[in-house]
């Protein structure tokens, strides 16, 4: 074989091994940091003192911090949601003062280390409390404007919501508990329930791209989808 040859093969070789490389990925231990309403307005409860969050790290170096629970989505991918260091020094100040912030969503691939932001349509860290069911999030989501509360329902590969049914206006003055409690998902049929605050529960059957407004005999006629 001439050295051309051993050459090229070598190569290949080299090239097919940095291809099927894996990755370590992994989340590290759990720290506690100081948290409020003043330093996260949206994102924390009024009785909240600290916040819990743990770093993800690829290969052993940090990525990003994380906090809440982890939700595996295959048994390759998690996602998990994202804890925010930002600087609230003013113009004047001399130093940064760091505080902490609930983030958006991180979709995590274990074998590439891949790490990508998880796009949830009229998602607000103030009313929405995601519920997750394979590659479906679920929660109460706001208008553009932050007048009118959705029921949303995305779907992780999907660019538009499977799920987007208006539940009625939105005051924040008059919800200091939040919008809804968190969705409740039952398997078959495929179905997700929302208690928005002060109001009857509403129920949607999913059935493949689509969502189906479930009624019950007895209940007081609500709007249509």
């Amino acid at each position: 074989m001439t050295r051309p040859l051993l050459l090229l093969c070598f190569l290949i070789a080299i090239s097919a091994f940095a291809v099927s490389k894996s990755h370590t990925v992994g989340l590290g231990t759990v720290r506690r940091v100081p948290y409020s309403v003043q330093g996260d307005p949206a994102g924390a409860n009024a009785d909240e003192k600290e916040l819990r969050v743990r770093p993800l790290l690829v290969d052993g170096k940090l990525k990003e911090w994380t906090t809440g629970e982890v939700h595996d989505v295959t048994d390759r991918t998690f996602a998990v949601r994202r804890a925010l260091r930002l600087n609230d020094a003013l113009p004047g100040d001399k130093s940064g003062q760091w505080i902490w912030q609930r983030g958006p969503w991180l979709l995590v691939d274990r074998s590439t280390g891949h790490i990508t932001a998880v796009r949830l349509p009229d998602y607000d860290p103030a009313v929405s409390r995601v519920s997750w069911f394979r590659d479906y999030a679920a929660y109460c989501g706001l208008s553009a404007s932050g007048r009118q509360l959705y029921a949303v329902v995305a779907q992780v590969a999907a660019r538009k919501p499977v799920l987007a049914k208006k539940l009625g206006p939105w005051d924040p003055s008059s919800h200091s508990a939040g919008a809804c409690g968190p969705p409740v998902w039952q398997r078959e049929p495929l179905r997700i329930t929302f208690q928005p605050d002060g109001q009857a529960a509403v129920s949607f059957n999913l059935m493949g791209a689509s969502a189906v407004l479930v009624e019950d005999d007895d209940a007081d006629t609500q709007d249509k989808p």
